[in-house]
C-alpha cells in the first residue's frame, strides 16, 4: 500500500492538512500538491474517484448517472415546450393561429414604433443642427488682426 493510498484512506482532511503543511514548509511543493489534487480529481468530488464520504464508489457513480439522466430529461422537456423563445403548440389549432397572428401583429407594431422613434430622433438632430448652423452664420465675424509692427532696425 503506497503513501497516496494511505492518505486516501484517511480522507479529505488528510489531504487538506498535507497541503497546508506543504505550503508552510516549502510553497512550491504546496503548489505541486494542489496541481496533483486537481489533476487526479481528488480536489473535488469527481466522477473518476467518486465521493470520499460515500464508502461505495459504485453507488456514487450510479447516483451521478441518475442525476445526469434527470437533468437531460428536464432539458428535453423544456426544449419541447419552447421553440426559439416561443412556446410550442398548445394542442388547440384555433388558439395557436390566434396566438401566432397576435405575436406577428405585435412584432409589426414594435417595428413601426421603432421606425417612428428613429424618424423622431433624426428630425430632432436635424433641427438642432440647423439651429447651430443659423447661430453660427448670424454671429459677427471678428475683425482680422493685423500683424504687429516689425521692430525698428538699429
Amino acid at each position: 500500500m503506497g503513501l497516496i493510498d494511505r492518505i486516501d484512506d484517511l480522507g479529505k482532511p488528510a489531504w487538506i492538512a498535507l497541503t497546508v503543511l506543504s505550503f508552510i514548509l516549502f510553497w512550491p511543493v504546496g503548489i505541486a500538491l494542489l496541481v496533483y489534487l486537481k489533476w487526479s480529481g481528488r480536489m473535488f468530488c469527481s466522477r473518476r474517484y467518486g465521493h470520499w464520504d460515500m464508502p461505495d464508489r459504485q453507488a456514487a457513480r450510479e447516483e451521478w448517472r441518475e442525476r445526469r439522466r434527470q437533468a437531460r430529461e428536464e432539458w428535453r422537456e423544456w426544449k419541447s415546450r419552447h421553440r426559439w423563445g416561443r412556446p410550442a403548440s398548445s394542442g388547440n389549432v384555433a388558439f395557436d393561429e390566434y396566438r401566432e397572428e397576435t405575436l406577428r401583429r405585435l412584432d409589426e407594431e414594435q417595428r413601426e414604433f421603432r421606425d417612428f422613434l428613429d424618424k423622431l430622433r433624426a428630425a430632432k438632430d436635424r433641427s438642432e443642427f440647423d439651429q447651430f448652423m443659423s447661430d453660427r452664420r448670424s454671429r459677427p465675424t471678428p475683425p482680422a488682426t493685423e500683424p504687429p509692427p516689425a521692430p525698428p532696425a538699429s
